[in-house]
């Protein structure tokens, strides 16, 4: 079984299955020859794991892979590079250490008569690479780690060219690159695809895939959705494809409350900045609201909890609390300041397995008074039931090990923690991922009662589409780390959410 002459690569049916997981169930990928075609799907549809099949990071456990009319099967990502093969990832894999000309060659160092490295001969190659095919003029004799990200991301590609690959891959180029370095990437990009060479391209920014790709393959949880000339897809259905969700206009459904907040504001950010992460934000959260965070998996929004909460400091802008600047630096400057946050990884960032439930509740509230103002047992054995009482949390009683309750009975026990600091601004990142549809509606029910009955502000983060609706008074859009735009009140279904994720809702904002 041959392969389409028109295709450099055809991957079929491809399974990849790991211990209790499957993350690739027949996901198919077709790549033409000099073309620019992107690999889409939000975070955990299986792009990284299709590309590491391809470049012989993991061995598939089924299907096949054709490469330049051959059957191959990659042992290792130095045989698929000897091949044709060359990824350059968002963190530049090369040694900082070295020279720009020895991280070109390694491996391949030119040789004189006695075989040793023939250094001016390696220099001057690097030197004329590097002006010819990317238009650098570079001291190649300097270490890498002399250059800044995208000129070291640069050197990677020229190091792919050389080694004469037929695909490159690049893995989230431009995630740290500014808007002038991303369209001088752009440019070599388009002038390595009229050389013939074709390239995967991997990137979150849907402007970007418009402006540069010819083609989009779509992946979800594993699987092949469809592959997509751009200019027959519009972003809204790409939006949809990549959610598994159709768009339907009519479709708008109640919120829970939509009585208009206080005009308090409890949390406001101007022009904030976070390298990487959060794009110049100015945005506010309302006393007695819930504000949803709206966007594509890997769009931003836990990266605007985590730097709401001082888990990432900000690199330029303003944070003000309660109407006053704040200088944060860490998260307890905003526990300080009532600001509590129920991170997304509960098992990595949330429970403390080998501790009772009532251990875990007391938690946040004995590191904010500090480990010298012990709180007294009875003082923590009431403050365990009370909450234990008010979230219905189902445990044989207080002393029971956090780890042996369920994935929702845990969620709320995190809940109760951060509820005992009584904070004034509660941060939920996916409260209901992974727990059951009874729970998953009475944590939603419970961020609309805080927020009406005890005029708490409840940011809400989640990535379905139903959930924020009945959820959520206000909806940040968020995409490629920036606020798009903002639904209120009537203006919020799901139909308007994935519109303005697409870029195509134009609402009275």
């Amino acid at each position: 079984m041959g392969e389409n002459d028109e295709f450099i690569l055809q991957m079929k049916d491809i399974d990849m299955f790991f211990p209790g997981v499957k993350a690739l169930k027949k996901a198919k990928f077709n790549l033409k020859k000099g073309e620019i075609h992107s690999l889409m799907g939000e975070n955990g549809a299986g792009k990284s794991t299709l590309v590491k099949v391809l470049t012989g990071v993991y061995h598939k456990t089924a299907g096949q892979v054709f490469y330049d009319g051959k059957q191959i099967e990659p042992q290792s990502p130095l045989q698929s590079q000897q091949i044709g093969i060359s990824t350059v990832y968002q963190e530049v894999n090369l040694c900082g250490n070295l020279t720009v000309a020895e991280n070109i060659y390694i491996g391949r160092e030119p040789r004189g008569s006695f075989g040793q490295i023939d250094w001016h001969k390696m220099n001057s190659q690097a030197k004329e690479l590097l002006k010819n095919e990317l238009g650098l003029d570079l001291d190649v004799d300097k270490t890498l780690s002399f250059y800044p990200v995208a000129v070291q991301q640069m050197i990677a590609i020229a190091r792919a060219i050389d080694t004469q690959c037929k695909i490159l891959i690049l893995d989230e180029p431009t995630s740290s690159l500014s808007d002038r370095e991303t369209e001088r990437l752009f440019a070599i990009m388009r002038k390595l695809k009229a050389q013939g060479i074709s390239i995967i391209f991997i990137s979150h920014f849907l402007e970007q895939i418009y402006t540069i790709c010819d083609r989009i393959t779509i992946l979800r949880d594993g699987e092949y959705v469809g592959e997509y000339d751009i200019p027959h897809l519009e972003r809204l259905q790409l939006i949809s494809k990549m959610m598994g969700k159709e768009v339907n206009e009519n479709q708008i459904e109640s919120n829970v409350d939509k009585s208009v907040p206080k005009d308090e504001y409890i949390v406001e950010t101007n022009n904030v900045v976070v390298d990487g992460k959060v794009k110049d934000l100015t945005m506010n959260i309302k006393k007695g609201e819930v504000v949803g965070f709206a966007g594509l998996l890997g769009s931003g929004r836990t990266e605007i909890a985590d730097m709401l909460f001082g888990v990432t400091p900000i690199n330029s802008g303003e944070i003000k609390v309660d109407g006053v600047s704040v200088k944060v630096k860490e998260p307890m400057d905003q526990m300080m300041n009532r600001i509590a946050f129920c991170p997304e990884d509960r098992k990595i960032a949330g429970i403390i397995g080998d501790l009772s439930v009532r251990e875990n509740i007391i938690l946040a509230l004995q590191a904010k008074d500090g480990m010298f103002k012990h709180m007294p047992m009875s003082e923590q054995k009431a403050l365990a039931d009370k909450y234990i009482e008010l979230l219905r949390i189902k445990v044989s009683d207080r002393e029971q090990l956090i780890k042996n309750l369920s994935g929702g009975n845990q969620q709320k026990v995190i809940i109760a923690r951060w509820l005992a600091t009584k904070p004034n601004l509660l941060i939920l990142d996916e409260p209901t991922r992974g727990i059951d549809v009874g729970t998953k509606s009475e944590i939603e029910a419970l961020a609309v009662r805080l927020a009406k009955e005890e005029g708490m502000s409840v940011v809400f983060i989640s990535g379905e589409m139903g959930e924020m609706v009945r959820t959520c008074s206000r909806i940040l859009i968020i995409r490629d780390h920036e606020k798009l735009t903002e639904l209120n009140g009537d203006e919020i279904s799901t139909a308007h959410i994935m519109q303005a994720i697409a870029g195509d809702y134009h609402g009275s904002n």
